[in-house]
């Protein structure tokens, strides 16, 4: 947990590809409640001219880039989950940046308690950072569903991201709480408005510790 930010109720909010993880964060941040996004972070520590940007585009050349210099994300993603050792190094440059930031950002935070986002939650060791985590999950074969009709990735492709994060029955039982999010997104909502009254007590009963 953030050495300084004892005061503070972090819930790390994580889930595999597809399984609605940005909906949940949505709905927590129409709440008020400050919401961390290790996606967005990882982007920004690899734009033009970021220390992890120079590394991976010595690494790879010309063919990481698309115009304005941006990576372009659809080829590096197909690269390292090919080949597991270039996805170890690419994890070794931007991992230990985006920490950096994500900490930074926590220890911003002003809301009763706050909501870390990340899909390697556990795989990044990020969920040292959070008092609490909370996993939406729905099926695989809804997530592959759901992935392929968001995203350009093909089926096999999203079945590779998948085998390359922890096993869903694995994510569950490392949860202090799991939402279920293969119906409605009023389902949905109705299990995470439950999940944030008993955050902002949990909020108020480790304030009123300091």
């Amino acid at each position: 947990m953030l050495s300084t930010d004892s005061h503070r109720l972090i819930i790390g909010l994580t889930g595999g590809i597809g399984s609605g993880k940005t909906a949940a964060s949505d709905f927590f941040a129409s709440k008020d409640i400050t919401v961390v996004d290790a996606d967005i972070v990882a982007r920004e520590v690899v734009e033009p001219g970021e220390p992890a940007w120079l590394a991976i585009t010595e690494r790879y050349g010309n063919d990481v880039l698309q115009e304005g210099q941006t990576l372009n994300r659809a080829w590096l993603r197909q690269k390292v989950f090919t080949e597991p050792d270039e996805l170890k190094w690419l994890e070794s440059q931007t991992h230990p940046r985006i920490r950096d930031c994500l900490i930074q950002q926590l220890r911003d935070a002003t809301s009763p308690y706050a909501v870390l986002v990340s899909p390697l939650l556990f795989e990044s060791g990020q969920s040292t950072l959070v008092k609490r985590t909370l996993v939406i999950d729905v099926p695989v074969d809804t997530q592959v569903m759901r992935a392929c009709s968001r995203d350009t990735n093909d089926e096999e492709q999203i079945r590779r991201i998948i085998a390359a994060q922890i096993p869903r029955e694995e994510r569950c039982q490392r949860a202090d709480d799991v939402a279920d999010n293969s119906a409605t997104l009023a389902q949905l909502h109705a299990q995470l408005e439950t999940l944030h009254h008993t955050y902002l007590t949990m909020a108020t009963s480790t304030a009123r510790k300091q």
